[in-house]
């Protein structure tokens, strides 16, 4: 699914009033659900393909396959954003971030929000390993494809 139908089926889901759209496709799994409240965070649950990361560019986009590229070297891997909008460490102001610096990770564990038009999107690792730097600060506004964490898959 390229950005752009992606952006196109995110403005159909806003105009319609759907509380809550699921897809499934070979290349990955996509839950749409609107939160009502920001401080109940209630997000959209996404199983990306294990072998195919989804390119995900544009702004209001509840899809949440998050693409980890290579990066630096060996085994220093970058978990990238996989849309614009804002960066959360934490599911809520009174929770404890997602990960911190030194954390172990496994693919799957989710490792921060980025809320997009009123939509809270858990971004979840692909690839399992150890936290060794977080890249942008809490409640920054990010880009499409920035870098977010630094993972070590070695460790």
């Amino acid at each position: 699914m390229k950005a752009k139908e992606i952006q196109e089926l995110i403005d159909f889901i806003s105009q319609s009033g759907l509380a809550e759209v699921k897809i499934e496709t070979d290349e990955f799994k996509l839950s749409v659900k609107k939160s009502v409240e920001p401080s109940a965070l209630k997000t959209p649950e996404v199983s990306p393909a294990p072998a195919v990361p989804v390119a995900v560019a544009s702004a209001p986009t509840p899809v949440v396959p998050s693409q980890e590229t290579p990066a630096v070297s060996g085994t220093l891997v970058e978990i990238k954003s996989p849309m614009i909008g804002t960066f959360y460490r934490t599911p809520n102001p009174d929770s404890p971030s997602f990960v911190n610096v030194g954390d172990t990770i496994q693919a799957g564990h989710t490792v921060c929000i980025i809320e997009a038009m009123k939509l809270f999107n858990e971004i979840d690792s692909e690839v399992s390993g150890k936290i060794v730097k977080v890249l942008v600060e809490n409640a920054s506004p990010v880009e499409f494809d920035q870098p977010l964490f630094l993972v070590d898959t070695a460790g």
